[in-house]
């Protein structure tokens, strides 16, 4: 999973569906669902599943509570409501709600079908799922009559008691005009319904399907066939608008994996959001082995949108190597409604995201100043958060407080402990070798269906590489100690350097310069801190109302827009403003004066160590 924090979100904080038909006669050993995307009533959809053989007389059917690649309680089921059971003559059967995801049903020897309906999370969102007990919108689910479905299986269809390894058949019908895009394969020709089979019910909630008017492209990349599907609500963009820059980035994926990967299919989703109220407000990506759920802003400039694809769907991408295919116990027997974490959410997202990072610098995507930038914002983004916390201890606690607080650290320093074992494999090894070894090494090891212990982890990784490996994991992942990570890149002749940058227009770290008057909605400078010179330059003052820029009007309703558009502006480019002072309207115009401040990074300085510097970056 990858969350992307935009700066509204930071700024706004601080201001204040006709079912099928089920087979008859003896019940097969398979749980049959219904799911119905053309008869949706107050925007809930209707869920019909059929159960294998049950020799109890009572059973409890469950919506997960949580699921793989969230690390966070969820409770998808309390989004459904209206929950029957029925035996084979109609009659309904005693059913009792135990909690927010699941339901006990009695006499459950005669259960003949049970039904539900399903209300959707994005209608839910008020803070993006960073906080405000939403579902982060990626793993969440859309019902957008005859318009969209975003079926992220987990939010429509559970599972019955003990009943996890049963195989699935789901039957989906919905609108002619609506296309399923997926990884499973429809078994179904009608254009109206579709059906798919899953070996059991980890592998149906690993497949989510987006319903929409078809708007996709397909392409094959070393073997493996690549399906883009985009939901633009105003059709602002298309598949085959970021599909160029999609095949150049996943080919190089690709490249860099090498043997580590032999997937044959990949779904990406792209949905995106119109930022109003009952939209997804939550964006990022969520990994499956076989596809990623995306959710942006469709308000972004096409040369950002594409950015915030190339960072998401590459993290997502490389989850293919762990935990999909290198994973614990706690994973493989993945607990819905009672999660137990894995110690190792360093692996799982740190070193995934130390690969989106490092295959651009690898196959010459990025330069080594860009490569080196990243770095060192990882290191001063780590610094806000607990250094001093026990990675592992945090990762097998993360759906607790105080770790859950510090889980965007697996971002951060996550992907910094990944470099410093890379580093200290390349130096080990005179430059053949680094964590990308490591990791082809332990998925032969291991695999999609051999689990490691917990426990045992750190000695079989020092098994593969070196003594030195092992203390750092002991030192610096599992124990308390800072990384000291001038030490580690100086092996690769890399010390600490500074450079002017450009920052936000609006934002001075989590502080913004602009409010929200609450009676008018109107954007307002603020006038309790010193201004940046962006505004110095165009003579704004505190108090000053913000009534449009470049002819386009804002206002609470689209501040959003606002501040992604100033994301592009160029330094010394023209502006006009329209503002209100003192009551007055009025019109500035004048040149961008970015606010460019001293900033942290990294260079390469010992020229002894470029041979090892250019393993690890290109090897």
């Amino acid at each position: 999973m990858k969350k992307i924090i935009y700066t509204l979100a930071l700024a706004v904080s601080l201001w204040s569906c006709k079912t099928g038909s089920t087979s008859g006669g003896a019940k097969s050993n398979t749980v049959d669902v219904n799911i119905n995307l053309v008869d949706v009533k107050d925007d809930k959809v209707l869920v019909t599943v059929t159960p294998p053989a049950i020799k109890t007389d009572e059973i409890i059917y469950s919506i997960p509570k949580t699921v793989p690649g969230t690390y966070s309680t969820d409770n998808y089921g309390k989004y459904s409501d209206g929950f029957k059971a029925f035996d084979a003559k109609g009659n309904e059967l005693t059913v009792k709600r135990i909690d927010d995801n699941s339901w006990s049903i009695s006499n459950a020897k005669t259960l003949k079908k049970i039904t539900y309906l399903v209300g959707d999370t994005f209608d839910t969102e008020k803070g993006g799922g960073f906080g405000g007990g939403d579902v982060f919108s990626p793993a969440g689910t859309n019902i957008n009559a005859g318009v969209n479905f975003m079926v992220n299986t987990h939010g429509f269809v559970g599972y019955f008691q003990d009943k996890l390894e049963v195989p699935y058949k789901v039957t989906i019908t919905h609108p002619d005009t609506l296309w399923g895009a997926t990884s499973m394969t429809d078994e179904d020709a009608s254009k109206t319904s579709d059906v798919f089979t899953t070996s059991r019910y980890a592998v149906l909630v690993e497949n989510p399907i987006m319903y929409s008017k078809p708007d996709y492209t397909t392409f094959n990349v070393n073997g493996m066939d690549i399906l883009i599907a985009v939901y633009s609500p105003t059709g602002k963009f298309t598949a085959e608008s970021i599909t160029p820059e999609m095949k150049t980035m996943m080919t190089a994926q690709k490249n860099f994996l090498g043997k580590v990967n032999s997937n044959k299919k990949y779904t990406v989703l792209l949905y995106l959001s119109s930022m109003a109220k009952d939209d997804a407000h939550g964006f990022g990506a969520l990994e499956h082995p076989t596809a990623t759920t995306v959710v942006l802003p469709e308000s972004m400039p096409k040369e950002k949108l594409v950015e915030s694809m190339k960072d998401v769907v590459s993290h997502e991408f490389f989850h293919i190597v762990t935990p999909l295919t290198i994973h614990a116990k706690e994973i493989q027997y993945f607990d819905y409604n009672a999660p137990k974490m894995s110690e190792h959410l360093w692996m799982y997202e740190g070193v995934t995201e130390y690969f989106a990072n490092l295959f651009q610098i690898n196959q010459g995507l990025i330069d080594e100043a860009a490569f080196y930038t990243r770095i060192a914002d990882k290191i001063e983004q780590s610094k806000s958060l607990d250094d001093t916390m026990s990675f592992t201890k945090m990762s097998a606690n993360v759906l607790e407080q105080p770790y859950k607080d510090q889980y965007l650290n697996v971002y951060q320093k996550g992907a910094l402990i990944g470099m410093c074992i890379d580093i200290i494999i390349r130096e080990k090894s005179n430059g053949e070798r680094g964590i990308l070894d490591l990791m082809h090494k332990l998925s032969t090891e291991y695999g999609v269906e051999k689990p490691f212990n917990d426990n045992e982890l750190f000695a079989k990784i020092t098994q593969f590489t070196y003594p030195e490996v092992g203390e750092f994991l002991t030192k610096y992942v599992a124990g308390t100690t800072p990384i000291p990570y001038d030490f580690y890149l100086a092996k690769v002749g890399v010390t600490k350097s500074s450079e002017k940058k450009a920052g936000p227009i609006f934002l001075k770290g989590q502080t913004p310069y602009i409010s929200i008057d609450k009676q008018t909605k109107e954007i307002v400078v603020r006038s309790d801190i010193e201004q940046n010179d962006f505004f110095k330059a165009l003579n704004l003052k505190g108090g000053d109302i913000i009534v449009s820029i470049n002819n386009t009007p804002y206002s609470v309703a689209n501040i959003y827009d606002l501040i992604t558009i100033s994301e592009t502006w160029k330094d010394n480019d023209p502006i006009t403003l329209k503002i209100k002072r003192g009551g007055v309207e009025q019109t500035i115009k004048g040149n961008i004066k970015l606010p460019f401040e001293e900033t942290e990074t990294f260079k390469a300085t010992d020229a002894s160590k470029e041979k090892l510097k250019n393993a690890w970056l290109k090897g």
